[in-house]
């Protein structure tokens, strides 16, 4: 520290090159990693996995942080609320602006979810106006079931759900087939090699 009790001026790009040179992995929420190449570089790789916005409501996060672990495991990054917000957000617009940029969006249903009020019934009633701007043959909003509940009619007249029960695994293979074949197209690459 120096003589008023701050920290060091030490920029962002001499940390991050002091860690590379350790040959350690920097990755950037979002946006991507910077990884040590086989030169003794390093190279930024940007993320380009597609995103998920989960919505649910809290007494089923156990079911939907396994969703989200395996959804990660399989190269998708899904938005958790419990994960991504930070203290102090405004979580309200961060919820909105993450809806507003996401690739798909699950919304978990349970006997819980479907007759509670608040968050969760706001979060559905955006991503389907964020639904409504998409092109007809995108799949964007995929219902899924935690257990045997009634699904709203206004979303189970126009979309088909995915069960995850009885069968955990069934169910998530279903998602995964539906992500798979509706990803949409990027590319990878690198944005910076040194």
């Amino acid at each position: 520290m120096n003589h008023a009790g701050q920290l060091p001026e030490t920029s962002i790009i001499e940390i991050v090159k002091a860690a590379l040179d350790r040959g350690a992995r920097i990755d950037i929420d979002g946006l991507g990693s910077f990884v040590p190449n086989s030169s003794g570089g390093f190279v930024f790789a940007s993320r380009q996995m597609p995103k998920i916005f989960i919505t649910y409501v809290h007494e089923d996060y156990s079911a939907v942080e396994s969703l989200g672990n395996a959804l990660t495991a399989h190269s998708f990054d899904p938005w958790i609320d419990r994960c991504k917000l930070l203290p102090g957000q405004n979580w309200p617009r961060a919820i909105e602006d993450a809806l507003s940029v996401t690739d798909f969006v699950i919304a978990c249903f349970s006997t819980r979810s479907t007759s509670k009020r608040g968050g969760f019934q706001a979060e559905l009633r955006y991503a389907l106006d964020c639904a409504r701007r998409m092109p007809l043959e995108k799949v964007f909003l995929i219902p899924v079931r935690l257990d045997d509940c009634r699904i709203p009619a206004r979303i189970e007249s126009e979309v088909q759900y995915v069960d995850l029960f009885p069968s955990w695994t069934d169910g998530f293979a279903r998602i995964l087939r539906i992500l798979e074949q509706n990803v949409p197209s990027r590319t990878d690459f690198a944005l910076l090699d040194h």
